[in-house]
């Protein structure tokens, strides 16, 4: 059995479940069954405290007011009715929201509403402390005297305390709250800083104006001044320089260059028109003479197509040549008629061939003309720009002049601009703040809330209930259940066995206690006449005995006897030598090795008790054996097992005392000599079970060095009083002891509390039963 690594370093009480770190269901479960009335406690002592809190603090009422604010600022570059749409940052609100709890504003609210005099604002009268003299009908704390400015610093102060604004959803609206112990002065206050920050907002924008206005004032004259220096410097160039401008800001000269410019492409374009029309004439005379013809030439020339000359020729030519067609029809081509017409036709084609002649002549003149102006105005181009080349360096200081002179100029005037507005504005000063809603006087006070205080001071008792339960599970180091002591010891916890001081337990075996004890007096009694002489006994150890021994045979208590018994047979190598062990004086173990082997002895198994506590055999007393010759004999006389193991009679077991009167020095020794070891290995032969009473392994050190004597061994821990640095301590004594310990037995242990911790209980099983059977009781009667 592995005992190293299993209990707890820290000495604090391990968790209790099924050893993984995570804690289960059955955990929480046992938690609370452990602790649920300390967890309640501390949860309803909270409950009270909110009670008591809200019966002792005064009533607070919270009123709302919703505005918009204004987020646009006028600047004397930006007319207040300008109506273009800009983009509002976040900033800007949050920037109003700071502006409305400012402390400018709030002192406005203060003085408007004289708040400076109001004991709500200035004195101590309103608080949980003072509230408690009033319900205690006691005189508070006298205040004393403060001057006007410190009253009025304690009303800012008090009122910014009171003072909520925040802003709604991503809206230009803000939402103020005001919290104060009379509905009526909850909304004055709250509707006053909304008009407080409209006025602000308003006078802000006065004083920026006006401040504007003054600035706007100096600088244009200081403008004005600029440009009337500049437009003087700018005629003085002109003058010195002889530059004539015209009205477009262009010199004389240059105005008469894009003239005369103009004018030669004019007269480039009409020579180049005349000398086309004179080219195309002279073609056509060129081509006549070349073929001799007298026909009438085609209209391929402008001005002969217009001349109304050749067009009254060639009409008179297209009748005369109808009339000879005609006529040489009629009278024959060889008519004198038509002679005729034929020779006037004739002279009309001269005449139209002369008319050409001279519209060719026209031509060649205006051609000679058109190059005579071209000529003209190229010369004149020349002479002008000669004359203009000597003021061009003038003309490039004089556009800087005039430059400078236009900028002073239109700043002036953009200054005159806003200055007039910002006149304007000051004798019209507004704002786009305005109250949407006005608050009301509230009819539910806000603070404190019942239902929010009474959750939060259950919630906060179970936490700290929780909290506190879970540190006073920690901080025990006292074992209350088996899970402590199976994970301390890393082993099973073999038998509960009850303190039988408990009045309800020692009712419920009332019945089978007073047969059964009858019975066992009148055995003793007849022991005792057997022997000659009564045994003395303890009577504290010997009453505890008997009540483990007397219980009813189907109990809970015998099945927890029973328990130890399979333990030690299922054990390796079936063990007969067992010791009985305990941390430290006083924890029953005494008790629970004479009941335990009256209990085999009573099963029908052979059995030797013990007593190997030399320095305390109250083992021997407990029996009534404390002068019998024992262990000590044994091994200082060198006698047999035979000559000094004396029978009980009532218990049937057999028993190896110890003497009372001599303790000696060397215990030790005595339980590690060879007669001893003789001994044990001799019984071993004859008797099932060996059960040793062994002194306690803490005080004292003849446990540890006796441990590889036994087989086995059984570790008795008192309920509620051992703490767990005892029991591991004494486990890890030996190694022979940790490796051979087959369990522990719990004793002395208080049933209701075990099945508070535990959650439940074994012993109120229908298996159980508290009085004997019918042929059982019969036996014992007869």
């Amino acid at each position: 059995m592995n005992f190293a690594g299993q209990p707890l370093q820290d000495g604090s009480l391990p968790r209790i479940g099924t050893g993984k770190d995570a804690l289960s269901l059955l955990d929480v479960s046992d938690f609370v069954a452990r602790h649920w009335r300390f967890i309640g406690l501390v949860t309803v002592f909270s409950i009270a405290l909110a009670l008591a809190y809200l019966a002792a603090a005064p009533s607070r009422y919270t009123a709302q007011t919703d505005m918009i604010i204004d987020t646009k600022r006028v600047t004397w570059t930006q007319s207040e009715f300008a109506t273009e749409n800009r983009m509002v940052e976040d900033a800007s609100v949050e920037s109003e929201i700071e502006t409305t709890k400012s402390e400018k504003v709030a002192l406005q609210v203060i003085r408007k509403l004289r708040l400076n005099e109001d004991p709500e604002f200035i004195g101590s009268g309103t608080g949980l402390r003072n509230r408690l003299y009033q319900l205690l009908d006691l005189d508070g704390p006298i205040s004393p005297q403060l001057t006007p400015s410190e009253l009025e610093a304690r009303a800012l102060s008090r009122v910014k305390d009171n003072l909520k604004v925040i802003r709604l959803g991503r809206s230009y609206i803000e939402q103020i709250s005001f919290t104060s112990l009379v509905p009526e002065k909850a909304a004055a206050i709250a509707n006053a800083f909304a008009d407080a920050y409209i006025e602000d907002q308003i006078q802000a924008k006065f004083e920026a104006t006006r401040r504007a206005s003054e600035w706007l004032q100096q600088r244009i004259g200081e403008l004005r001044q600029q440009a009337s220096d500049a437009y003087r410097a700018v005629q003085d160039f002109k003058s010195s320089n002889s530059i004539i401008v015209n009205g477009d800001g262009k010199l004389a000269s240059d105005l008469e260059l894009d003239q005369l410019g103009i004018a030669l492409a004019k007269a480039r374009a009409e020579t180049s028109q005349a000398r086309a029309k004179l080219e195309r004439i002279t073609r056509v005379l060129e081509l006549r003479q070349e073929k001799g013809s007298n026909e009438i030439p085609d209209p391929v020339v402008t001005d002969a197509l217009s001349n109304p000359v050749i067009t009254r020729l060639r009409q008179q030519y297209l009748d005369n040549q109808s009339k000879e067609a005609e006529w040489s029809s009629r009278y024959g081509p060889d008519h004198q008629a038509a002679r005729n017409l034929r020779s006037e036709m004739a002279n009309v084609r001269q005449a139209i061939w002369d008319e050409v002649s001279r519209i060719a002549e026209s031509y060649r003149s205006e051609v000679q003309i058109a190059k005579t102006q071209e000529d003209s105005i190229d010369k004149r181009m020349l002479e002008v720009f000669q004359l203009s080349t000597g003021t061009r360096q003038a003309q490039v200081h004089l556009r800087e002049l005039e430059t400078a002179a236009t900028t002073y100029r239109g700043i002036y005037e953009t200054f005159l601009t806003r200055f007039t507005q910002s006149v304007q504005q000051q004798s019209f000063p507004s704002t786009e703040a305005r109250v949407v809603t006005l608050a009301s006087p509230p009819s539910v006070r806000s603070s404190p809330k019942t239902n929010l205080t009474l959750a939060l001071a259950a919630i906060s008792g179970l936490a700290l209930g929780i909290l506190a339960a879970f540190a006073r599970d920690r901080m025990s180091r006292r074992i209350h259940t088996r899970a402590q002591l199976e994970t301390i010891l890393g082993t099973s916890c073999l038998a509960i066995i009850p303190s039988f001081t408990d009045p309800s337990l020692a009712s419920q075996t009332a019945t089978t206690s007073s047969r059964l004890s009858r019975a066992v007096k009148q055995l003793v009694h007849r022991r005792d006449n057997v022997s000659g002489q009564p045994r003395e006994k303890s009577p504290a150890n010997s009453a505890a005995f008997e009540k483990i021994n007397d219980v009813a045979p189907f109990s809970a208590t015998a099945e927890a006897l029973r328990h130890i018994k399979v333990a030690i047979d299922l054990s390796p190598g079936g063990g007969r030598v067992i010791g009985i062990v305990s941390a430290r004086p006083g924890e029953g173990k005494t008790t629970i090795c004479a009941s335990f082997a009256a209990f085999l002895s009573k099963s029908g198994a052979r059995t030797l008790l013990i007593d190997g506590d030399l320095r305390n055999p109250s083992l021997s007393r407990t029996l009534g054996y404390k002068n019998k010759r024992g262990l000590l004999e044994l091994v200082a006389d060198q006698l047999q097992l035979s000559d000094l193991v004396v029978t009980d009679p009532v218990y049937k077991f057999d028993f190896l005392p110890s003497a009372t009167e001599m303790k000696p020095i060397n215990s030790a020794d005595v339980l590690t000599s060879p007669s001893v070891k003789r001994m044990l290995k001799s019984a071993a032969g004859n008797y099932e079970y060996i059960i040793v009473d062994l002194p306690p392994i803490l005080p004292v050190v003849d446990v540890k060095a006796a441990a590889h004597l036994f087989d086995a061994f059984v570790l008795v821990v008192e309920w509620g009083a051992t703490m767990s640095d005892e029991v591991r301590s004494a486990v890890g004594v030996s190694r022979s002891l940790s490796e051979r310990l087959l369990g522990a037995v719990l004793n002395k242990t208080d049933e209701d509390v075990m099945r508070r911790l535990e959650g439940y209980s074994y012993r109120s099983h229908s298996y159980y039963y508290y009085g004997a059977p019918k042929h059982e009781n019969e036996q014992t009667a007869n």
